[in-house]
C-alpha cells in the first residue's frame, strides 16, 4: 500500500514570536532543529522511506535535510508545497491582521474569507487548488508499496487533510491542528488519513503548541 507521511516543519524564529510567515525565509530555532533531527531518527527506525519531498521554503527544506541524513534519501524540493503567500500581511501577528482586516478572518467572515487575496499574496482557495493539484500528481506517480515523506507547512497540510476528510476550507483551517514536526499518515489508494498531528515520538520539551503561526 502506497503511503504518504505528511509533516509540518520544525519550530522557527517567527513561530516563537507569533508572526505570520508566509514565504519569508525564516530559519529553525535550536528547538526546531532538535525536532527535525528527532523526526529523522524516528522515521529511520520505523519506516523504509523511498522518497523525500519538501517545500522549497527555508524552514521546510531545513527540516527535510535532517530527515534526509537519517533516512538516506535524496531530497527534492517543490514550490507547490509552499505555505500560503500572505503578501502584505506577512510579518504581522494574526491578532494584528484579523483585528485590522476582519475580512481575512475565517472565524469572523466565514467562507468569504477564503476567497480574499491580500495584496501580492494568495487567497486560501488558491492555495488549496495548488496543493491538491500537486497531491493528485503525487498519487498517480506512486509505486504500489512506496513510502514518501512530504515536509510542508501548517496551511497546506490542513487543506490537504481537510480535503481527504471531506471538510470545507473553513473547517480544514480552524478544526485541524498541525504542531511543529507533526506526522500525518495517509494511505493513498482510498485515500484515507490513518494518523493525524502525531507528535508522540517527540520528547515533552520539544513539543510546541499548534497555535504557532504556519
Amino acid at each position: 500500500m502506497a503511503t504518504v507521511l505528511l509533516v509540518r516543519h520544525g519550530e522557527t524564529t517567527w513561530n516563537r514570536s507569533g508572526r505570520v510567515q508566509g514565504w519569508a525565509p525564516t530559519s529553525l530555532t535550536d528547538r526546531g532543529r532538535e525536532q527535525a533531527a528527532t523526526l529523522g531518527a524516528h522515521l529511520a527506525s520505523t519506516v523504509d522511506v523511498d522518497r523525500l519531498v519538501s517545500s522549497d521554503l527555508r524552514r521546510a527544506a531545513e527540516t527535510a535535510r535532517y530527515v534526509a541524513r537519517e533516512v538516506g534519501c535524496d531530497l527534492t524540493t517543490d514550490a507547490a508545497w509552499r505555505e500560503r503567500d500572505f503578501g502584505c500581511l506577512q510579518g504581522f501577528s494574526p491578532t494584528e491582521v484579523f483585528e485590522a482586516y476582519p475580512e481575512y478572518a475565517l472565524s469572523v467572515s466565514g467562507a468569504s474569507a477564503a476567497t480574499v487575496r491580500p495584496d501580492s499574496g494568495e487567497a486560501l482557495v488558491e492555495v488549496r487548488e495548488r496543493v491538491l493539484d500537486r497531491w493528485e500528481r503525487l498519487r498517480t506517480d506512486l509505486e504500489p508499496d512506496e513510502t514518501v515523506v512530504v515536509v510542508a507547512h501548517g496551511g497546506p497540510n490542513r487543506l490537504l487533510l481537510g480535503s481527504i476528510l471531506d471538510y470545507d476550507v473553513v473547517d480544514s483551517v480552524l478544526d485541524i491542528d498541525q504542531d511543529n514536526c507533526a506526522l500525518n499518515e495517509i494511505h493513498t489508494s482510498d485515500p484515507r488519513v490513518v494518523r493525524q498531528n502525531d507528535t508522540r515520538y517527540l520528547p515533552e520539551d520539544l513539543t510546541v503548541d499548534s497555535e504557532t503561526v504556519a
